[in-house]
């Protein structure tokens, strides 16, 4: 069990690593500011991981309530918020009550949204038990629902009280959502840590193969680096905003193919390669260095292409993007492998270009 905090003032949290994390009922109930808590899983994660959660609660004096929603990105919107409101409200929870999220990025953005709304703030702990939530959207504060138009556009900056991520959980995830996960880990490698991007190249297949130190080494250090950020602009303002590599790109396809149909890290790794080709085409970036990235995905089985949707849907889709400034898109490019930088000075033309080389019909 490892321990890493997010800096920020009175609000910083820790974020707590190991095995049988999700066992620590003595961390969570140091917590909670009365020994009552809100449970907010899905139908895939509760049968797996609620008792492990519940019952060292309850032996602890906790007393607990759940709400289980329907599993699915198509699932993260208004309609399935109100369940966890609903519930809330029928239970006559109070602003004491803390709300804990056990399960991966929807259930820890729709969580934290809804415990920033209930009551106008009630607190709030994450529990992740997928690779992706655990290494990025469990930590910093991001909670949201999708809008038909844009991805996580409806949402608010709450910071939790915890991250307790315990890699046990990782060993019942799917392949497909495990290397979903190494996409995000991957671009903390490509925005700023080059040391640990050539520790990734090295390590790829202890990470398949779910090697508990190769994982706990990589969540580490993913949250470590995200932790950095988070503390150095928490509302993202400046920096915060290089964390978006490849999302952009990555959001219009989930949008645009409709949410649920690719993996948010799916998504990432072919928006990734987008910016990588177009930093390249910039000049910023060599082939070689271009290749190397596209070698990196590839070995873990991710995609180097996105869905052929069109340049001008593309670009309708990034327009709703939150990067967007005085109607200007931003985009986070590469200036090595290891240096991300935001511009929005690039011409319509070369985006297009970027998008139309880094796409392909199925």
């Amino acid at each position: 069990m490892q321990t890493l905090n997010v800096e920020l003032g009175d609000r910083s949290y820790p974020i707590v690593v190991g095995t049988g994390a999700i066992a620590r009922a003595d961390l969570i109930a140091a917590a909670l500011p009365q020994p009552r808590a809100v449970i907010v899983s899905n139908e895939t994660v509760a049968p797996l991981h609620l008792q492990s959660l519940k019952a060292p609660l309850a032996a602890a004096g906790v007393d607990t309530l759940e709400v289980i929603l329907p599993d699915g990105e198509e699932y993260k919107d208004w309609p399935t918020l109100n369940r966890i409101f609903d519930a809330l409200l029928a239970h006559r929870c109070e602003r004491s009550t803390t709300l804990i999220a056990l399960g991966g990025g929807v259930i820890g953005d729709m969580t934290g949204f809804a415990a920033a709304c209930y009551q106008r703030g009630v607190p709030f702990i994450q529990v992740p038990t997928t690779l992706l939530a655990q290494v990025d959207s469990s930590v910093g504060g991001k909670t949201a629902i999708n809008h038909p138009l844009g991805k996580n556009m409806i949402g608010a900056f709450y910071q939790p009280q915890l991250v307790l991520a315990d890699t046990d959980t990782l060993a019942t995830l799917p392949d497909r959502e495990f290397r979903s996960g190494l996409a995000e880990v991957i671009k903390y490698g490509l925005i700023r840590d080059a040391e640990f991007l050539g520790w990734i190249e090295q390590n790829v297949d202890a990470l398949l193969a779910r090697d508990p130190e190769a994982l706990a080494h990589a969540i580490l250090r993913s949250c470590r680096n995200k932790a950095e950020v988070v503390a150095a602009d928490e509302r993202e303002s400046g920096e915060r905003a290089l964390l978006n590599l490849g999302h952009t790109f990555g959001h219009a396809i989930e949008t645009g193919c409709g949410y649920g149909v690719w993996l948010h890290g799916e998504a990432v790794a072919a928006g990734t390669l987008m910016a990588a080709e177009l930093s390249h085409r910039l000049g910023w970036i060599d082939a070689a260095t271009l290749q190397r990235i596209e070698a990196l995905f590839a070995r873990c089985a991710l995609p180097v292409h996105g869905p052929a949707l069109g340049v001008e849907r593309y670009l309708e889709l990034m327009a709703h993007d939150k990067k967007v400034q005085d109607g200007k898109l931003r985009l986070v490019l590469l200036k090595a492998a290891g240096r991300a930088v935001l511009s929005s000075a690039v011409p319509a033309g070369d985006i297009g270009a970027a998008i139309e080389a880094r796409c392909r019909a199925d």
